[in-house]
């Protein structure tokens, strides 16, 4: 087998380009318009695909390194941070909780229903936990974790399980968000209001762009970047106290609190909250990374595996749909607010906040700004899942 392997510059040039194919093509086909399907989405899986053809083909492995898209990412969510005022984060008090509670019991139904999908195909229960919460709102960082005990049970590929099904949910996560928020827009005809400020989602044609200069983009990396360092240091704090967290949510925290605290000691600095230069920053950072992420998968890896895990996959993310109409949207108060919640929880359930973000992102370059999406799912997918999650696996396990 041959390799080829594309170190950080060249991965990162090839996403933008990527990316470009995306859009391209989202332009010409107006299904992938109509249903909000996000250009990375697009761009990234044609990569997979061309990838997956040209190992199948001409026997070449292609392996991309992704320092960078770990750097867009911490990127990223510091734009969400610093998006995040305490007047949204009060205004969003009672749906975020309503989100919190949903989500954790989400949790104990996807696993419910993993285990169901391993009984009708006849493996394992414990391959309903692989696919199931673990790798599916766990994602594959939590699959890794967790696959040695896994393993132990008997089960000895239990990381290709789990990986393949993370891959696989990530594809889903893409592919239903857009089509669950049109469906729900165009049914009970919602709208977004119109005095909310896009957080995400410029659309392209955006007339306002001239107020957008290379001082007013400076001015955000240079605040990201501080931030970024204050959250670097309060993040190896809290490893000292003994509580591991990604970088991204303490850089996440320390944005929220400066944007709650500078401008009112400060009052002459010109902050960068919601401003359409962090929207661009956060637009491109979000769009590259999941370009990346898509383009990047190898889909050789999990061809072996999909078949009986494509039951289990398909039985989560008819849950998914149906607990996201039934029981979502219309305790999230049936608004607009709540379709772009919809996309994103479909995005998340399935796959990672990115995706979920990226759902979100696309609808509300269609349809209008939901600023309060854009909080709540954040701070739910960052601070509560992953210790829940956990808890919950290790019963299902153990049942």
């Amino acid at each position: 087998m041959n390799q080829f392997y594309a170190d950080n510059f060249l991965t990162f040039t090839i996403a933008i380009l990527v990316f470009f194919i995306g859009v391209h093509t989202n332009r010409r086909i107006q299904f992938l318009r109509k249903y909000n399907i996000p250009e990375p989405v697009t761009g990234g899986l044609i990569a997979a695909l061309v990838s997956y053809f040209i190992y199948i083909t001409f026997h070449t492995e292609i392996t991309y390194q992704l320092d960078t898209r770990d750097t867009l990412l911490v990127y990223f969510f510091t734009g969400i941070g610093l998006n995040a005022k305490l007047s949204d984060l009060i205004k969003g008090g009672k749906p975020l909780l309503i989100m919190l509670a949903l989500t954790l019991s989400y949790i104990v139904i996807q696993n419910v229903v993993g285990i169901t999908g391993a009984t009708l195909v006849g493996a394992p229960p414990a391959v309903g936990v692989l696919a199931g919460s673990t790798s599916l709102i766990g994602g594959h960082g939590t699959t890794i974790a967790w696959a040695p005990e896994v393993a132990a049970m008997g089960i000895s590929n239990a990381l290709e399980i789990g990986v393949a099904c993370a891959t696989i949910g990530l594809i889903l996560a893409s592919l239903i968000g857009g089509p669950i928020a049109h469906t729900l827009i165009n049914r009970f005809k919602l709208n977004a209001d119109k005095d909310d400020t896009p957080v995400m989602g410029i659309p392209f044609d955006e007339e306002e762009r001239g107020n957008i200069d290379h001082l007013n983009l400076m001015s955000v990396f240079l605040t990201l970047h501080i931030t970024i360092i204050i959250g670097w240091f309060l993040n190896h704090a809290v490893t000292d106290l003994g509580l591991k967290l990604p970088l991204f949510v303490t850089c996440l925290l320390t944005g929220i609190v400066l944007s709650n605290t500078i401008p009112s000691i400060f009052p002459n600095i010109r902050w960068p909250a919601k401003t359409k230069a962090l929207a661009v920053i956060s637009d491109f950072s979000l769009s590259v990374f999941l370009t990346m992420s898509l383009m990047s998968m190898q889909l050789w890896t999990v061809a072996s595996l999909a078949g009986p895990l494509m039951l289990i996959l398909l039985m989560q993310t008819l849950a998914a749909v149906l607990f996201i109409l039934f029981i979502l949207f219309p305790l999230m108060g049936k608004n607009y607010q709540a379709a772009v919640l919809s996309s994103g929880f479909g995005g998340f359930a399935l796959g990672a906040t990115p995706t979920a973000i990226a759902n979100m992102t696309a609808v509300t370059k269609s349809h209008g700004p939901a600023p309060l999406a854009f909080i709540i799912l954040p701070l739910v997918a960052a601070f509560f899942v992953d210790v829940t999650n956990s808890f919950v696996i290790r019963f299902a396990l153990s049942f």
